[in-house]
């Protein structure tokens, strides 16, 4: 992996920000300078700690850590943005800030606010055009359990529909004790998306001590994603 990256998840809560530190994880451990735009955070106030400085901690200082625009409340960006009286966030920003981090860095990591087509400004805009004007591909965080086989695959078809690549999918939070129906998406899944599942993060990685954290991520993802993990 180099370049642009877009990291979207299938839905809010499916492990986006832990499955973007373990990208990025493993791109370090090959030598390769990296760094995280996260183009809204919302529901957090000024000085809390984000999703940029949760990739940090897991993957390492040495990633760059960029934000575009920061609303308190926890809602899709263009909401929180509306309902604070904040600017929007809109897809040639995005594209532009990551540009600038692509001509400093190997890998550029955009993460997404919940799924794929939430809206970020007036317009409807969504992370899709962001990637659409990157050329970039997209990595899908699919969740593990039951459901996740519709989301995956109604994700699937909008990028397809806009004409955007996907390398494969990556489960989010893989339970320890997985059930019948997450056993049996660990198959189905790759036909639901039409693309590949090239790995999964197990459920409660976030809260290891970031050595550790380093040390294992490249196993959770296959070579295509730049672990050393063959896909599933």
């Amino acid at each position: 992996m180099r370049g642009v990256t877009v990291v979207t998840g299938t839905g809010t809560e499916v492990g986006k920000t832990v499955v973007t530190a373990a990208l990025a994880a493993a791109a370090l451990a090959r030598g390769l300078s990296v760094a995280v735009l996260k183009p809204a955070q919302t529901g957090l106030e000024s000085g809390e700690p984000g999703d940029v400085e949760t990739v940090r901690r897991l993957a390492g200082e040495e990633v760059t850590g960029a934000e575009l625009a920061r609303y308190p409340e926890p809602l899709a960006p263009e909401t929180a943005a509306r309902r604070a009286g904040l600017p929007y966030v809109e897809p040639a920003g995005i594209a532009a800030a990551a540009r600038r981090l692509g001509a400093r860095h190997d890998l550029v990591l955009v993460e997404g606010a919940g799924g794929l087509l939430v809206r970020y400004d007036a317009a409807g805009s969504t992370l899709a055009d962001a990637a659409r004007l990157l050329d970039a591909e997209v990595v899908v965080v699919a969740a593990a359990g039951l459901g996740t086989l519709n989301s995956t695959a109604l994700t699937a078809e909008a990028l397809r529909s806009r004409g955007l690549r996907t390398p494969g999918v990556v489960i989010g939070s893989f339970p320890a004790a997985p059930g019948l129906a997450t056993r049996c998406n660990v198959a189905d899944l790759p036909t639901a998306a039409g693309a590949p599942l090239l790995g999964s993060v197990p459920e409660g990685a976030g809260g290891l001590d970031g050595a550790d954290f380093r040390t294992a991520a490249p196993s959770w993802l296959a070579p295509a994603l730049g672990g050393t993990r063959e896909a599933d």
